[in-house]
């Protein structure tokens, strides 16, 4: 090689430049990736739901399909995946793995029934809707969401004492809609937990106010 074709010492200094501004870009470019990873979760979380969920007993359920719909407007090439349900003696537990923004989150539920308890030797029906519940918490562990599933790991609350059950009697009396009596007949049975004698007594008092009301009196 002559040493005319050799760069001068304003060129390789001008391509070393170069490489480092290139280098840098590069870092830039990374670290904007991993912020706009941090605020895909950020702007998730913040989405108030509550329009879109259901009450179940003493849970909260995000509907599916809406969920769906808004991980794919924030995450077009968002993938999900049901993973072998697991069994433990006759119950079942399933699983849900939702990919989105590079980041698999997965999400187990029993398969319950409408008091959130297992079910035994579930049908199709029962495990179809575990695994779509399923879906929607895992999308929730994306932040979307996820407020609502705050205290569902704490214990029961104590059931109420035969003693104070005088004023949920009173309310069902004074119910004067259907839909108000099915709410305080929810929240009430919510309330006794297993106590036979109570949710006797409240079921009584539900249905005469529920004749009453039917009647127009």
């Amino acid at each position: 090689m002559n040493e005319a074709d050799l760069p001068s010492e304003e060129e390789v200094e001008r391509r070393n430049d170069e490489d480092y501004a290139l280098h840098l870009h590069e870092l830039n470019q990374k670290e904007q990736d991993m912020t706009k990873d941090i605020n895909h979760y950020e702007n998730l979380r913040q989405i108030n739901v509550n329009e879109y969920t259901e009450k179940k007993g003493n849970l909260t359920y995000l509907s599916w399909a809406w969920a769906v719909d808004r991980l794919l407007m924030e995450d077009p090439m968002a993938t999900w995946e049901y993973k072998e349900p697991a069994i433990f003696n006759e119950t079942m537990m399933v699983f849900c793995t939702v990919t989105a923004f590079g980041k698999s989150m997965t999400a187990q539920l029993p398969v319950m029934d409408y008091k959130n308890k297992a079910i035994v030797n579930p049908d199709a029906f029962a495990v179809n809707t575990a695994m779509q519940r399923a879906l929607a918490k895992a999308i929730a562990l994306h932040g979307l969401g996820l407020y609502i599933y705050n205290g569902e790991d704490l214990p029961p609350a104590d059931p109420i004492p035969e003693s104070d059950i005088t004023p949920i009697l009173n309310a069902i009396s004074q119910a004067t809609t259907l839909p108000d009596l099915q709410r305080i007949y929810t929240d009430a049975i919510e309330m006794v937990g297993e106590n036979k004698a109570l949710k006797s007594q409240i079921n009584q008092a539900t249905t005469a106010r529920k004749n009453t009301i039917s009647k127009g009196e």
